[in-house]
């Protein structure tokens, strides 16, 4: 594929940011709507949890196809629809009547989002060379820092009006995006041709719906049925991709030690992201505060990944991203302890919440990213980067079924809240061990 001029690679660049930002703003906002769902709907908190879980289900299925789509049919096709998606979503959502209606429109919202970033990230690989690769993946992951950072100050502003409008805000940006994305964007196929993976895609359908909906239901005997299921669903599904000719996930990339270990912090990454969006209802529950006023709680959060991707983006060139990576994997995992283990109280979530930030920025940023880029030949670009977001959205799925399950099964309230980040922050320092199997300064990405 032919580079496109540097005046024009500013403008890519750009939209691309855009897209991600709306997006990331998106989830930034949902964590602050909680409690207000929650009393307009009449549900509880692992009712509500289902805001998050759905979101990040359909988004798991979505990444994937969209992100091999694209490596098909071309960037921009699969980009503009990505954003066409995810408008209808937020239209559906923002006019639902009920829980249910709610629940598909965050699903549509979900599934178009789904090829937003692996899109976004794909398409720096192909405009880029690869010594400016890690400088422009950390300002994009600096987008991340940046929604959530407007997030709680969009979500403290419209929830004084409804939280409809917390939805409404993505059409004219969508509208926006739509148009520029189609005049800038790479428009020619990087990848291969031929039958799409559609038992793939059946397969893993299947099996995180199973995956979800078990863990939903810790406390239940459907449970265990439940994960035999979703097993059964992934076994199929390393079968299948072993023999198809274009697979959805290619499992030869597994014999990289390197992008199984990035799958393994994706995971990670993924539970201390879900943990972060029920910091505001936490806050409400345990403190006593409003919904405007908890939406300020993640601003610890944000200030600290906001600031933090792009300092590491410009280190990743120069030091690798072993120790960027070991670092963001202890400071996730402490922040989010201090948070399960210390009384909740104002300190409490703005030190955590700090904490959980830098670790976010080293994960969410550029590091993972960068390591792909090196270990992926150049037409599965898309799709590597998707395989990230997937193993980042199974984390999501994991976490926030469990915390929904874990908090009523602790009776509700922060308590049980508490426990799940408890939890979580153990299992990132677990990981944490394993960033020593990273390669000290891995190659530059292929260009």
């Amino acid at each position: 594929m032919n580079s496109p001029a540097p005046a024009s690679n500013k403008a890519i660049l750009a939209t691309l940011f855009v897209g991600v930002l709306m997006a990331a703003l998106d989830i930034a906002i949902v964590g602050p709507a909680l409690p207000a769902l929650r009393r307009e709907f009449g549900v509880d908190e692992r009712a509500v949890a289902w805001v998050f879980t759905i979101y990040v289900l359909f988004n798991l299925l979505g990444t994937p196809i969209m992100a091999k789509l694209s490596d098909r049919l071309g960037r921009r096709l699969v980009y503009v629809v990505d954003v066409a998606l995810f408008a209808i979503g937020s239209l559906v959502v923002a006019s639902s009547k009920s829980f249910a209606v709610l629940l598909i429109g965050r699903a549509i919202q979900a599934f178009g989002s789904g090829g937003i970033f692996p899109v976004a990230s794909a398409t720096i690989g192909d405009v880029l060379p690869a010594q400016r690769r890690g400088a422009a993946l950390g300002l994009l992951g600096a987008v991340f820092g940046i929604a959530f950072l407007l997030g709680p100050l969009v979500a403290a502003a419209l929830l004084g009006v409804s939280w409809r409008w917390l939805f409404l805000i993505n059409l004219p940006v969508a509208a926006i995006l739509i148009v520029t994305s189609w005049i800038l964007l790479p428009s020619r196929a990087a990848g291969a041709s031929g039958q799409f993976d559609w038992a793939g895609t059946l397969l893993l359908a299947i099996g995180l719906a199973a995956l979800t909906v078990g863990l939903s239901r810790i406390d239940s005997a459907a449970l265990w049925a439940l994960l035999v299921v979703a097993l059964a669903a992934f076994v199929g599904l390393v079968t299948v991709e072993r023999r198809a000719p274009d697979p959805l996930l290619r499992p030869s990339w597994f014999a990289s030690r390197q992008v199984r270990l990035v799958a393994l912090f994706a995971a990670g990454a993924g539970l201390g992201e879900a943990a972060l969006v029920f910091i505001p209802d936490l806050a409400v529950l345990g403190l006593g505060i409003s919904a405007q006023r908890s939406s300020y709680v993640v601003l610890p959060v944000v200030i600290a990944s906001a600031i933090g991707s792009p300092v590491l983006g410009r280190m990743l060139d120069r030091i690798g991203s072993r120790p960027i990576v070991i670092t963001a994997l202890f400071l996730l995992g402490a922040g989010s302890l201090a948070i399960g283990i210390a009384p909740t109280m104002v300190s409490t979530l703005v030190i955590g919440g700090a904490l959980i930030g830098f670790g976010l920025a080293g994960l969410l940023g550029a590091p993972l990213r960068y390591i792909l880029l090196a270990e992926i030949q150049a037409t599965e670009r898309a799709a590597a980067q998707g395989l990230l977001t997937v193993f980042i959205s199974i984390g999501q799925l994991v976490c926030g079924a469990l915390i929904g399950a874990v908090a009523t099964a602790q009776g509700g309230g922060s308590h049980g809240y508490r426990v799940a980040f408890a939890y979580t922050g153990g299992i990132v320092l677990v990981m944490m061990v394993f960033g020593y199997g990273l390669k000290k300064k891995p190659a530059p990405g292929i260009g």
